[in-house]
């Protein structure tokens, strides 16, 4: 999912995706205690994605009030 998709998204999808990506992230860090992920460095990118969705929904409370 790209930057702009987030940006379109409305707060209600904004907290769905974030809480998505937090049971991702937490699958793989299980995934890295038990050695089956390969590719470390999906974790960083799983956590860049979580700050720009929460940024965007930061944004998007702020704006409305």
């Amino acid at each position: 999912m790209e930057k702009v998709d987030l940006k379109s998204m409305d707060v209600a999808a904004l907290q769905g995706e974030i809480t998505q990506l937090k049971k991702e992230l937490f699958n793989l860090r299980m995934g890295m205690m038990t050695a089956q992920v390969k590719d470390t460095s999906h974790i960083g990118k799983v956590k860049v994605r979580i700050a720009q969705a929460m940024t965007f929904l930061n944004q998007k409370k702020n704006s409305s009030k």
